[in-house]
């Protein structure tokens, strides 16, 4: 495989495989009110969070980790300010103790933070303004939930990065314009393990152990748990209901870490327990099972970069889908079987509406793997849907291409709509 290729891909696994903790939206928010606070060189008197849509839309209604049941973008601004540790990035608010929650409710209820909708920014754009006295400082955050593209103090810029989305990738190697469907597979066949395998092993781990602690408890509406207990002897419905159990504890305020991907929490549990599941039945190898992992990562990465990382199109589509081609690696499956489970997929429960986070992305999420399991049975069958048949391109490639421009271009509309009915308008 083409050396500059190989290295790409292991960068794109090393951006993306990364632990945080509970819904990166707010921790987003938290880790800028953090920065925000320590540019300021004190703790603020005030702060404003100048939001875009999908930012307001992913914190409305999800529990801000660590926080004993706050939710809102208030909630995780103060927090962030009053306990944060920007160093650990998406594990910002993992120091917040008893004291600090008590202290952010009192802040929040004296009106220590005022939120304000952004419009014609990027989907994904945070503007945390900290004040004390004569003193500020801002933070702007784009693109990416950790990329921070401005630092100002006193109204003079200290810090300022390119902020076009092309450029906003925190390693220049992280050009994900190289991923295709052709190359993951032999990435995955050829990729030294040791290379990525400290990765997936806390991927493994991290995303397991959350599921087991939603199956336990039930968090929120218990999906998992549900679908467990209806059908838990079915590998399919068992490695589903898995994945939506550790949505269910995620979305409900489980203080533990999850490894994400594509900057989604959801989405990176979504494509490990499926695979997880199917590899302990099938009595797989460690090794063996990470190579399928590498396809499930790297492919859902790849639909979702046309799409945009937040849109109106629910990331649980594409994690499903990448989970779904993991599986089918594990049985053998052909270049062409492995695309036509992607097409299979993505021309089922494509266009499926993010309206948020929240309890219901478990639901979501088994909703998604349903498709995506039944997209690998169709593939194993070599039936698959055909070009000119709706989205379906000529090529795997194009299939893809136009499943991200419809979640990206098409479904604008759609996004400022669930926007609207969200906020009241």
């Amino acid at each position: 495989m083409d050396r500059k290729v190989y290295d790409t891909y292991v960068a794109i696994l090393k951006h993306e495989l990364v632990p945080a903790l509970g819904c990166t939206e707010p921790i987003a928010i938290a880790y800028a009110a953090a920065k925000a606070r320590d540019v300021l060189g004190k703790f603020p008197e005030h702060i404003t969070a100048y939001c875009s849509g999908n930012i307001i839309k992913n914190v409305k209604g999800v529990v801000v980790p660590n926080s004993k049941g706050m939710r809102g973008i208030e909630a995780a601004a103060t927090l962030g300010a009053v306990g944060g540790n920007a160093e650990l990035e998406f594990e910002v608010l993992e120091p917040v103790t008893e004291n600090d929650i008590a202290r952010a409710k009192q802040l929040i209820a004296e009106g220590f933070c005022t939120c304000r909708f952004v419009e014609g920014r990027d989907n994904l754009y945070i503007r945390i303004e900290a004040v004390a006295g004569t003193e500020s400082s801002i933070i702007e955050i784009e693109h990416e939930h950790t990329n921070i593209t401005s630092i100002s103090k006193n109204g003079t810029v200290i810090f300022k990065k390119d902020n076009k989305p092309e450029k906003a990738s925190i390693s220049a190697e992280v050009d994900k314009s190289t991923l295709n469907v052709r190359d993951i597979i032999e990435f995955a066949n050829t990729v030294n393990l040791d290379d990525v395998r400290d990765l997936l092993k806390r991927q493994v781990e991290l995303n397991t152990a959350i599921s087991k602690e939603g199956l336990a408890k039930g968090y929120g509406s218990g999906i998992g748990r549900l679908l467990y207990e209806m059908n838990g002897e079915s590998l399919q419905w068992r490695a589903i209901s898995m994945a939506a159990a550790g949505s269910d504890a995620r979305m409900n305020g489980c203080p533990m870490p999850v490894v994400i991907n594509s900057g989604s929490g959801n989405q990176g549990i979504t494509i490990t327990l499926p695979v997880y599941e199917y590899a302990k039945t099938l009595n797989k190898t460690e090794d063996e099972m990470y190579r399928a992992l590498v396809i499930g990562n790297l492919i859902s990465v790849h639909i979702k970069r046309h799409i945009g990382n937040l849109s109106a199109f629910c990331g649980a589509t594409n994690a499903a889908c990448g989970a779904a081609c993991a599986i089918g690696y594990m049985y053998g499956y052909s270049y062409e079987q492995i695309c036509m489970t992607i097409t299979n997929t993505l021309c089922n429960i494509g266009g499926m509406v993010c309206d948020g986070a929240k309890s219901s992305c478990a639901a979501k999420i088994a909703s998604a793997l349903n498709a995506g399991i039944l997209g690998f049975e169709m593939a194993g069958k070599n039936k698959t849907f055909c070009a000119g048949e709706g989205l379906v391109g000529k090529s795997i490639e194009e299939t893809i291409e136009n499943i991200g421009r419809v979640g990206r271009e098409g479904m604008r509309s759609t996004d400022s709509e669930i926007l609207n009915i969200m906020v009241g308008n």
